[in-house]
């Protein structure tokens, strides 16, 4: 073993789209980091094809939304087919809250290597592929990792933490640190099969609920066409992989399966798993290896995508010494029950769509098709109001102890679009940054600001910035900034903040990195309730 230990605040194991986003965004902090991946390569597998808004908010804060875009279709609906070939609901949210549509598809393989080639921004950002973890052991002060390099050699890393990034038979979570990874494996398979020139005009993801076979069909950029059909029991996967099997499959559903060009075809189990910690010590689990969700409302990569973007800040944050280190446990509470929620989600939603029994097929065929033309029930449906939103009641919040307004507090903020002295238009997050954010809406709390709380922000890195109405006039910008010369001044063009905030009844939120409130108040109980949270957080 080579005697140089080479020492790394951050080391991630696992090169995968959760670890690389943990690794841009660590990136854009300025936090020096080294992602391994056993892997040479990127796995040329059918894998995750959907990204809701959240996701494109963390690429956002990463500096590669709009590279993602490029290979995504953006606002793709989703319908869901009887027994009958009749649709009984189609999702299409119009909602961009967030500031992106909530349904968009892409191809995983084509969307990791652009998110890989984002690192190359970042000096301080090492990739090694083909690169194993061997073993690891961590103490108060961090983690020695001994890694196997692609020519056989051995080495040792020296980090302060250690992200776990590397799948759901992750060698960190069930090799070393033997977390128990609970939840059930579904008894039945599913072969995914993709072709190259899409045989069908139809632009949306289809859930087939057929007993004879239930299946999902779905367009995909360039092209693509993504078949997922259930297997039975006494059906091998392998077997089901040869070509008359896949034109088998596909004849019920194409002419001429024979034509198709497949490109890719794997059988997948399903899982319904979450790990019981997410936080060991100085390593945290991220991604499939903190929890594996089954695909049917399409979350489980965007579940490791808000992994990553409540981990990143908050290991940047302790890593410059702005947060205090025990806060670390807080990745664990806020994100551990709402993988869960998502898990039971979409395990209820299997269990619905691909019911095999054709009477219960039938009942349900009849229920969903008795309730559709009910407007709140299909605004419900239409809207994804069934998907459970984050929302954290404890970790790196503070709540007041006033009911209407703490229920703000743990919620993702919106993201309307405004603008600033300039007048271009830009969203909200770019305008704000990549750091703390105290939002006010046409008041300055902070106007008499003690030079203890000031200097608390700072060490926070906290910005200020107040909104006012769009085109107002000088007088009134400078009757709701005070004439603060620290104060960053947006103009509401969409209109946005000011019903998000009138609807509330506070007057400023305290927004984090990862564009959740974790304070709001009145104007009047700013600089106390700014005080507490810098109390309970800043080191």
């Amino acid at each position: 073993m080579s005697q140089d230990k080479k020492e790394v605040p951050v080391l991630i194991v696992g090169a995968g789209p959760c670890g690389v986003t943990i690794a841009n965004l660590l990136g854009s902090y300025g936090i020096e980091t080294l992602l391994i991946d056993r892997s040479p390569a990127i796995l040329d597998f059918p894998r995750a094809v959907g990204l809701d808004d959240e996701a494109l908010r963390t690429f956002q804060a990463a500096g590669l939304a709009e590279d993602m875009l490029r290979d995504m279709i953006q606002n793709v609906p989703m319908r869901m087919y009887t027994a009958a070939k009749q649709c009984f609901a189609e999702i299409l949210p119009s909602t961009r809250e967030f500031g992106w549509c909530r349904r968009n598809l892409f191809s995983q393989p084509l969307g990791e290597a652009t998110l890989r080639k984002g690192l190359a921004r970042y000096p301080h950002v090492e990739m090694a592929l083909g690169v194993e973890l061997l073993s690891l052991v961590q103490d108060e002060h961090g983690v020695d990792a001994t890694l196997r390099q692609a020519d056989g050699s051995m080495s040792t890393v020296r980090a302060q933490y250690l992200v776990a990034s590397d799948g759901a038979r992750s060698t960190v979570r069930e090799g070393i640190l033997k977390v128990p990874y609970e939840g059930e494996t579904h008894s039945h398979k599913w072969v995914v099969i993709e072709c190259e020139d899409d045989p069908l005009d139809a632009p949306y993801t289809a859930l087939h609920c057929e007993p004879r076979r239930p299946y999902v069909c779905l367009r995909l950029p360039y092209g693509l066409r993504r078949w997922e059909f259930m297997l039975f029991p006494g059906e091998d996967g392998d077997q089901m992989l040869t070509p008359e099997k896949v034109q088998m499959l596909l004849s019920h559903h194409v002419e001429h399966p024979e034509r198709l060009k497949v490109i890719r075809a794997r059988v997948y189990t399903h899982n319904s798993r979450v790990a019981k910690d997410f936080v060991v010590g100085r390593v945290c689990l991220a991604g499939d290896t903190a929890h594996i969700t089954p695909p049917w409302i399409g979350q489980g990569l965007n579940a490791g995508l808000r992994d990553a973007f409540n981990l990143a800040w908050k290991l940047a944050w302790i890593v410059r010494g702005r947060m205090k280190p025990e806060l670390l446990a807080s990745y664990h509470d806020e994100r551990h029950a709402h993988a869960q929620a998502m898990i039971d989600l979409a395990d209820l939603f299997g269990s619905v769509l691909s019911q095999r029994n054709r009477l219960v097929a039938w009942l349900r065929d009849r229920f969903f098709l008795s309730i559709k033309n009910i407007p709140k029930v299909r605004d419900y449906v239409l809207q994804m109001k069934f998907k459970p939103m984050p929302r954290f009641v404890k970790g790196v919040v503070l709540n007041s102890g006033h009911a209407a307004r703490d229920d703000l507090v743990g919620r993702m903020f919106i993201q309307p679009v405004v603008e600033q002295i300039s007048g271009e238009p830009r969203k909200l997050d770019d305008v704000i940054g990549g750091c703390f954010a105290l939002v006010s809406w046409r008041c300055n709390p902070l106007a008499q600001m003690s030079p203890a709380l000031a200097e608390q922000l700072r060490l926070l890195k906290c910005d200020q910035f107040v909104a006012v109405r769009a085109r107002s006039s000088a007088w009134e910008v400078n009757r709701c900034t005070g004439e603060a010369p620290m104060v960053n001044l947006i103009q509401d063009t969409d209109n946005l903040l000011n019903a998000w905030f009138q609807a509330r009844g506070v007057d400023w939120v305290l927004i984090r990195p990862d564009r959740f409130v974790a304070a709001a108040g009145l104007a009047a109980s700013a600089p106390e309730q700014l005080t507490e949270f810098c109390r309970t957080v800043v080191r």
